[in-house]
């Protein structure tokens, strides 16, 4: 019998699906407690500061707010808790943005139940963790960009997390009023907001806009999780 605190973990995922299956292979470990749920990125800041966990497991694409703001808000408001990403999507963008905001780890979705405790316990002792098909692209960019030079192509990676945020909304069909009032901030806010996400993707209309964050699994995530 293991006599150690257990580790308390938040799971935020919009799938129900998704958030009972953690529950269930992350409740068989002695170990580990699963303390709370979030369907939205803008509950699991607001069940993080409520319920102190020591991890958040935590999607990407959610509605409201996604698991990048949300990242950023829960490392901003709360440096205890460790903030582990489980994402169907592995883009280096991605990666590389959640990184940046304080994330300790990212998972890929099609990972085994074994790997995703694992990953909770070193992340909760402070260590990074990542999986290893996304650990080793990692390590081959870093090798690449020291051997090659060029400007690459605008990605999520080179938004801000405001400009992420604004962005899912707009692809969610937000009229810019919406948006401001969602956000609390002005409506020329939001337009300049807009402009800058334009000129980075060099993207020039609404429509293009919202192709480029389904394409980038701002709003759409796939739910799939192996369990071994």
């Amino acid at each position: 019998m293991n006599s150690c605190k257990q580790i308390t973990v938040l799971i935020a995922d919009d799938h129900m699906v998704v958030r009972e299956g953690l529950r269930k292979l992350l409740e068989a470990e002695s170990d580990i407690e699963v303390v709370g749920e979030a369907d939205t990125g803008r509950k699991a800041v607001e069940l993080t500061r409520k319920l102190r966990p020591d991890v958040v497991v935590m999607d990407i694409a959610m509605p409201q707010m996604n698991g990048l703001e949300a990242t950023r808000q829960i490392r901003k408001a709360d440096s205890s808790a460790k903030v582990l990403i489980l994402s169907a999507h592995s883009d280096d963008a991605y990666v590389k943005s959640v990184a940046a905001l304080g994330a300790a780890g990212y998972l890929i979705k099609q990972t085994s139940a074994h790997l995703l405790s694992e990953a909770i316990r070193e992340v909760q002792k402070g260590k990074s963790f990542f999986s290893p098909s996304v650990a080793k692209r990692m390590h081959k960019r870093q090798q690449d960009s020291l051997s090659r030079k060029g400007v690459s192509k605008a990605g999520a990676s080179d938004l801000s997390p405001r400009e992420l945020e604004v962005l899912q909304l707009i692809a969610e069909g937000g009229a810019n009023k919406q948006i401001a009032e969602g956000l609390g901030i002005s409506i020329k806010t939001v337009e300049k907001h807009r402009d800058h996400l334009m000129h980075k993707l060099d993207i020039h209309d609404t429509a293009g806009l919202t192709r480029y964050a389904i394409g980038a699994g701002i709003i759409e995530s796939c739910v799939q999780l192996t369990i071994v």
